[in-house]
């Protein structure tokens, strides 16, 4: 369990820092970006099509990958090196639509509550949505200042094989159940002032990182 202190400080960027953190691709007020979270250990297909679904199903102007300098739920074994699991999430997102960054490390923040405080005091007239799996959504009450990532930005939440009913009868989806937008509504999911957040039902691939790693052990 992680401790629920209060949010920490984060990294002041200037616009230079925060130009090199996106490689020169900082996002014209108004713009609509999806954030997706994670180890990336590495980047796969899952990722992609969840950042391609986003970006069709939410009108996104393009989605950030935010590469975990480290998971404070995941343990470090087998944990490649920030550098190298960026390299592979580079190489995978083959949209150009997509940005894989280290923006994370760049800001000094370890929690995803933290993050999204962060980025939207640095570019606050940016549109930004949090995007998770299903399976993200059952364990979210989990999170360092869970409650803060659905009052600071907008939430989709995509679903997984098998993970549908467990995610929408869970504690978060149950505080927040008020808030919950209508799919047909997801397109505009990105101008509801937080907290909102909206269920996605889609084929996902099921791979995971975890799976590539235990086939490419074996």
């Amino acid at each position: 369990m992680i401790p629920r202190s209060s949010s920490k400080p984060y990294t002041p960027l200037t616009p230079a820092g925060l130009g090199a953190a996106l490689a020169g691709r900082v996002p014209a007020p108004g713009s609509r970006v999806g954030l997706l979270g994670g180890s990336f250990n590495p980047a796969h297909d899952g990722h992609l099509e969840i950042s391609r679904e986003a970006l069709r199903r939410l009108d996104l102007d393009s989605v950030w990958w935010l590469v975990s300098p480290q998971n404070p739920l995941k343990s470090t074994v087998g944990m490649a090196p920030l550098d190298e699991r960026l390299a592979t999430a580079r190489a995978a997102a083959e949209d150009p639509r997509i940005l894989p960054t280290g923006l994370e490390t760049a800001l000094g923040t370890a929690y995803t509550a933290d993050t999204l405080l962060a980025l939207t005091r640095l570019l606050p007239k940016v549109r930004f949505v949090w995007l998770m799996g299903a399976d993200n959504l059952i364990q979210v009450h989990n999170w360092q200042n869970w409650q803060q990532i659905f009052n600071t930005v907008a939430v989709a939440v995509f679903d997984r094989p098998s993970y549908s009913f467990r995610a929408l009868s869970g504690r978060a989806a149950l505080s927040f159940a008020r808030y919950r937008l209508n799919e047909a509504s997801a397109r505009r999911l990105a101008e509801e002032r937080p907290p909102a957040w909206v269920f996605i039902r889609c084929r996902l691939n099921p791979q995971s990182a975890t799976d590539i790693r235990a086939t490419s052990d074996g």
